[in-house]
């Protein structure tokens, strides 16, 4: 796999890892959630462990790494056996499926700005491009649970993946590239995403207009 030149190939290889791991212990979570079977948990947690990662190369026009680097596919089939062999375990992390997905959130968004730098993207695509590889693999998991996304609900979720991806840009644009930046972006993010669980802070949603409130009262009238 072809990574960032800026950062440190290995802290970023074993952070696309840890983030492909995490998001499979996510989507697998959830299919035990959802109780499918022993196949389905696999494919979900593969499914959305890769998402990301293949929506960044995607974007930025390169195959995708998921397809030329076994480990890739290692991680994201362990993140599966993990949660069909032991999900009880798992979920006593509170909220389990929110934590992994957490945790696979604030380490894509990082490494998916990072190799947009490196492939000549400026400093705004680099940043909206780490927050969509960061949501793409929960994005997909509610999708095919047929959920709402949660980057589409009031929940902090977009936001921290910017934060993130917006911390790494500014350090490189300032010239800093020591291996410790990539972890500061990534724990940013995390942190305003558990921040966001544990208080239940939400994004202000759209108020109903005057036309709609209308409508819901002739309803019954017309009936």
């Amino acid at each position: 796999m072809d990574l960032p030149r800026e950062f440190d190939p290995t802290l970023l290889l074993a952070l696309n890892l840890a983030g492909t791991f995490a998001f499979g212990l996510s989507g697998g979570l959830a299919a035990v959630r959802a109780r499918l079977d022993l196949f389905g948990v696999v494919v979900l947690a593969a499914v959305v462990a890769l998402a990301g990662g293949v929506t960044r190369d995607l974007l930025i026009g390169v195959p995708p790494a998921t397809f030329r680097d076994w480990e890739y596919l290692a991680a994201a089939g362990a993140a599966g056996l993990v949660c069909c062999s032991a999900p009880r375990a798992l979920d006593r992390v509170h909220p389990g499926v929110q934590v992994f997905d957490a945790v696979g959130l604030a380490v894509f968004c990082v490494t998916g700005a990072a190799t947009a730098l490196d492939d000549g993207l400026g400093p705004v695509q680099a940043v909206l491009l780490g927050a969509v590889s960061g949501i793409g693999g929960g994005i997909l998991r509610d999708v095919l649970l047929r959920e709402v996304p949660t980057v589409l609900r009031h929940d902090l979720y977009a936001i921290p993946a910017l934060l993130g991806a917006g911390v790494l840009v500014v350090a490189r644009e300032m010239g800093v590239t020591s291996p410790v930046i990539p972890m500061i972006a990534a724990g940013a993010c995390l942190i305003a995403r558990l921040v966001g669980l544990r208080f239940a802070i939400d994004i202000p949603t759209a108020a109903s207009g005057p036309q709609t409130r209308r409508r819901r009262r002739r309803l019954p009238r017309e009936r």
